[in-house]
């Protein structure tokens, strides 16, 4: 187990690195709030790269697909406190408190909020009750999590209109989604979902732009992404693998050879010429 987790509510939670280094890849199901207590956490979507230190405070957008690379820092573990803002609570939270005025495009993007008081009061707080022997009482747990809420929709009317923004996704573009997001490592359930499209939908759009199966074109595109990360980059080829969906070195090495042919032999050759192994 990569984490040591404490939950004082079924969404709120203090998780601690048990070693050094953890990466993931990951589609959040809620909004996560997260106070990184010390540590560092790099956040990569397809829109960009977010690293964040001890006592940041950041929001991650659900539905989005995001690489999470946990590290311990400055001889301190990668620690953090989170709160899940689900979809049942916004609902019932902007029920009772609807947006007024226009609603501004809410943007899937990762927020930081930088020294601001209120929620940094709120999510300290928290920290006590990681201490009491017995469960938080769920009241309590809902007023702080209404609490982070409230706090998080007056800092920016972005945010306001990301978290009552119920909408599920929608159909969108096959292509650009996929040019996006093909080195997540993800089931075609996922991307079918993602694009707004049922599998067999999605099997059908995918053959048609692209003239193969999405099987096929994902295996090929992240094996040329491994090699160029190995050959150019001098990455770890086991790290590789496993970071982009190719399970094993011996699956790689069976792709490659197969699939790419000529050009992935040259890609070794580089390799072994700067290694002295030719």
């Amino acid at each position: 187990m990569d984490f040591e987790t404490q939950y004082i509510d079924a969404d709120i939670k203090l998780s601690v690195l048990k070693g050094n280094f953890f990466t993931t890849e990951v589609m959040f199901e809620h909004h996560m709030l997260v106070w990184l207590i010390s540590g560092e956490a790099t956040i990569i979507q397809a829109d960009g790269r977010h690293v964040f230190h001890g006592n940041d405070i950041f929001l991650l957008p659900r539905n989005q697909l995001t690489t999470v690379i946990s590290r311990a820092k400055d001889g301190l573990p990668h620690k953090s406190v989170v709160m899940h803002l689900t979809t049942e609570r916004l609902r019932a939270y902007y029920a009772e408190h609807p947006l007024s005025g226009g609603r501004p495009h809410p943007l899937d993007k990762v927020y930081h909020f930088r020294k601001h008081a209120l929620l940094e009061s709120c999510l300290a707080s928290l920290i006590p009750y990681f201490n009491l022997e017995g469960n938080l009482p769920a009241d309590i747990a809902s007023i702080k999590i209404k609490e982070a809420i409230t706090i998080l929709r007056t800092i920016d009317s972005g945010v306001a209109s990301l978290l009552a923004s119920f909408e599920m996704p929608g159909k969108i573009d096959l292509t650009s989604f996929m040019e996006k997001h093909y080195m997540f490592n993800m089931t075609l359930d996922r991307f079918s979902y993602l694009t707004g499209r049922s599998l067999a939908t999605f099997r059908r759009d995918f053959k048609k732009l692209f003239y193969t199966t999405p099987q096929k074109w994902l295996t090929e595109k992240r094996l040329e992404l491994a090699h160029y990360h190995i050959a150019e980059k001098q990455r770890c080829r086991w790290k590789c693998t496993q970071r982009w969906g190719l399970r094993t070195s011996l699956t790689f090495h069976t792709h490659s050879s197969s699939g790419l042919g000529t050009r992935l032999t040259s890609y070794w050759s580089v390799i072994n010429n700067r290694n002295g192994l030719q």
